[in-house]
């Protein structure tokens, strides 16, 4: 892929060719405050200054950690301008979790911002990290410096300082289920040529998309799909400002674009069904006329009547789940990807769609698999490595295949089913092997599940553990 750009290169391209188009909207105490590309720009070129000024070597890590807002995004921008790598953390950590990042990647500077508990993870900060308070959000804490002083006497940077495609662009680590955290590390490049690819194959069209952000931005899903699409395509970005805001937020947004992790879908149903028993549902959408009417005000009252693509990620979705959406006129499209990856390996979306699959590749994707069944993917955007960890990049990088530790096989057509993780299967004490995915994902369909796991190592045989739906929660099933 040629004539790839840095996301510095966009900011430049669209702060000279559209400076007064809205980039991001972000809510603050129920009112919408408008950043323009021309104000996103002078923002970045402040805060990029004012971190030079801490006068750290070139390439040194900052560390951020907030739930998604507007100066988010310009603290990564900033980062990347001031000739640094950034580190995002997750905004609900604890302590452990922050130190060990912290520590782990050797960032000095912390960016604290929009966050639930300060308090909770604050301890986790070592006394050698400077911590710079995000405006409006950001905790009031002795010893920390806030970005509003800090960016008040310094010029920004002029010119168009840029990096190159090959230096490191940020550390993303990953949440993962045991163990510490691991540092996934990507380049520029791997951005670049994962969003150019995701654009194409969406169809994407420069300033004509509106996006809703509100999962982690430290997550690649939401950095790919929402940051970077903002950043590359000049699309326009609504955040969400808190729980309680949600769903007006959404509403009032109207995402052309959309992006939800299975159990938020489920969560949708679950709001539908509350109001709309399936068997009402169902005669209404039997009938021609009624069946339009009904489809139109689902969509309306979700916020989502202006959405062209509905995209899932993150989990596997049922297919069940698919299906019944797909009766109220709500297409999901299912990508299937990694941190390790840029979340760029499948997508499942018309005209190539097939519901319970994971899709066909993303073009210039190989795939293949090893003895096992494992999923093995080798694409252009595959991670530098993981930081500070060469036994485990090589483990998983073995001759440039990127191997998932998830189970699949392909059909005839070429569609991608994942059918469990490659370490996931147990033996119960009878000695019977058991994979639990698809046990999960068949009693998944039953609509009163919000969230199932399937256990039974040592056990005389399998048992599910289950967590009731709000609305089968308030049943009498006596």
């Amino acid at each position: 892929m040629e004539n790839l750009k840095t996301p510095l290169q966009k900011l430049y391209e669209w702060e000279q060719q559209t400076p007064d188009k809205v980039f991001m909207r972000q809510p603050f105490q129920w009112k919408w405050n408008d950043f323009t590309w021309k104000t996103t720009a002078t923002e970045v070129r402040k805060l990029a200054a004012a971190l030079q000024h801490y006068n750290l070597p070139p390439k040194s890590k900052v560390a951020l950690v907030s739930k998604n807002c507007a100066h988010w995004l310009i603290a990564d921008m900033a980062i990347m301008m001031a000739g640094y790598e950034s580190v995002p953390v997750y905004p609900n950590v604890g302590a452990d979790t922050l130190s060990y990042v912290l520590k782990h990647s050797e960032a000095k500077i912390l960016l604290v911002g929009k966050l639930d508990d300060w308090n909770f993870m604050k301890a986790g900060v070592p006394s050698d990290v400077q911590c710079i308070s995000f405006p409006w959000y950001g905790p009031k804490q002795d010893g920390f410096h806030y970005w509003e002083e800090i960016v008040k006497n310094v010029e920004p940077l002029a010119g168009n300082p840029d990096r190159d495609l090959q230096d490191v662009m940020t550390i993303i680590y990953t949440s993962g289920t045991t163990g510490n955290p691991k540092g996934v590390v990507h380049t520029f490049f791997n951005f670049a040529w994962a969003i150019e690819t995701g654009k194409k194959s969406f169809g994407l069209v420069d300033g004509q998309d509106r996006l809703f952000s509100y999962l982690p931005l430290s997550h690649i899903a939401e950095r790919m799909l929402i940051e970077q699409a903002g950043i590359y395509c000049n699309s326009e970005i609504w955040f969400a400002e808190s729980l309680d805001t949600f769903v007006p937020n959404l509403a009032e947004a109207q995402p052309t674009i959309f992006l939800a992790v299975p159990r938020i879908w489920t969560k949708f149903q679950m709001g539908i069904l509350a109001k709309l028993p399936q068997k009402k549902l169902n005669v209404l959408l039997s009938i021609p006329v009624i069946s339009g009417i009904i489809k139109s005000k689902v969509r309306k009252g979700l916020g989502l009547n202006s959405c062209r693509h509905y995209i899932t990620g993150a989990a596997p979705i049922s297919p069940s789940l698919v299906n019944w959406w797909a009766k109220l006129g709500v297409a999901i499209e299912e990508v299937y990807g990694m941190t390790e990856n840029c979340a760029i390996s499948h997508v499942n979306k018309p005209p190539q769609f097939k519901i319970g699959t994971q899709g066909i590749p993303f073009p210039g994707v190989e795939v293949k698999f090893s003895e096992a069944d494992e999923i093995l993917v080798k694409v252009p955007c595959n991670m530098v490595g993981y930081y500070k960890e060469p036994e485990m990049t090589a483990d998983t990088l073995r001759g440039g295949w990127l191997h998932t530790g998830d189970r699949g096989k392909e059909d005839n057509d070429g569609f991608l089913k994942i059918t469990g993780r490659v370490k996931e299967i147990f033996k119960t004490d009878k000695g019977k092997y058991v994979a639990p995915a698809p046990i999960e994902m068949k009693l998944s369909k039953n609509q009163h599940i919000e969230q199932i796991c399937v256990v039974g190592a040592a056990l005389p045989q399998p048992i599910a553990l289950i967590v009731l739906s709000a609305d089968a929660k308030a049943k009498d099933w006596d």
